[in-house]
């Protein structure tokens, strides 16, 4: 045997391991709940009775699923292009910034690393009314009338998009300062010297050479306001996805038929649904934005 083939067989057997673990982790329980899908499974009883597509047919005759379908959907449509655009920004402006840009780095992404589950109980103290409420609090010290935030139907969900926004600016804003510090300093050089302006330069040059890290970060934000759970959990009354199921999101239908309904085949229908949104939201967007730009 060559040292080049006593190489790649070495390789592989490094691999192996880690990928039968990755295999038995991930795509096991895929195609199990697949399975389940197809059954009336309770959880308690050992008989896995099958019933077709009857649990598919169940789901999108519940008005909750509905509901919770078009709620995902808002939380992904309000969420993901604030944080995009507002990451982007606060990139752009610490990309100029040399004093102690490490300082306000660090404060961006304090938020990020924080537990999700304390940020979640921290904003809904917050949130509350007068005189407990920070954020009411301070509007009445401006004049402004105070909110009822989550226990109004049409403001809940947009507080914990606000919630969530917070949380994941730290991530993105780090990211597009790498990207921002990969672009030849010589094209923005070259685009002044022929007269570009800023907005010309932020549209022309920049933007464009961003687009492979706009594409990575919307589909991962993407994917993240797709299975958000944790801030909904906590920041609603009891893990209800209230008032009135108006931010409940699939995540949580799933996590409520599964583990309190004990409809195990109805939480996995409900389960492969949410998979085929997503892959097929990811693999669009790859495809739409996805772009190769060269100067």
């Amino acid at each position: 045997m060559k040292l080049r083939q006593k190489k790649v067989l070495t390789a592989y057997m490094f691999l192996s391991l880690p990928l039968a673990f990755f295999i038995f982790i991930r795509f096991y329980p895929m195609i199990y709940a697949f399975y389940i899908s197809f059954t009336n499974w309770n959880i308690i009883s050992p008989v896995k009775k099958f019933v077709g597509i009857e649990n598919y047919v169940k789901i999108f005759q519940d008005e909750v699923f509905r509901i919770s379908l078009f709620n995902t959907l808002k939380y992904v449509i309000l969420g993901v292009p604030v944080v995009i655009i507002l990451s982007l920004g606060l990139a752009l402006l610490l990309n100029n910034i040399t004093k102690f840009q490490s300082l306000y780095r660090l404060v961006y992404v304090i938020p990020y690393i924080t537990p999700l589950v304390a940020v979640s109980w921290v904003w809904r103290w917050m949130y509350q009314r007068p005189p407990i409420g920070v954020i009411n609090n301070f509007l009445s010290a401006i004049g402004l009338p105070t909110g009822t935030f989550l226990s109004d139907t049409a403001q809940a969900l947009p507080s914990i998009v606000a919630t969530t926004v917070w949380v994941e600016l730290g991530y993105c804003v780090i990211i597009f300062l790498a990207g921002l510090q990969t672009i030849p300093k010589e094209y923005i050089e070259a685009a002044r010297i022929d007269g570009a302006n800023r907005r010309q330069v932020l549209v022309r040059i920049t933007i464009p050479l961003l687009n492979p890290v706009i594409v990575f970060l919307t589909v991962m934000e993407t994917i993240i306001f797709l299975r958000i759970f944790t801030q909904v959990y906590n920041m609603t009354d009891q893990g209800s996805g209230g008032p009135l199921n108006s931010t409940k999101p699939l995540v949580l239908y799933i996590y409520q038929k599964a583990f309190k309904s004990f409809e195990m085949g109805t939480a996995s229908a409900a389960t492969t649904i949410l998979f085929l949104i997503i892959l097929g939201i990811t693999v669009l967007q790859l495809r739409v934005l996805n772009k190769k730009v060269q100067y």
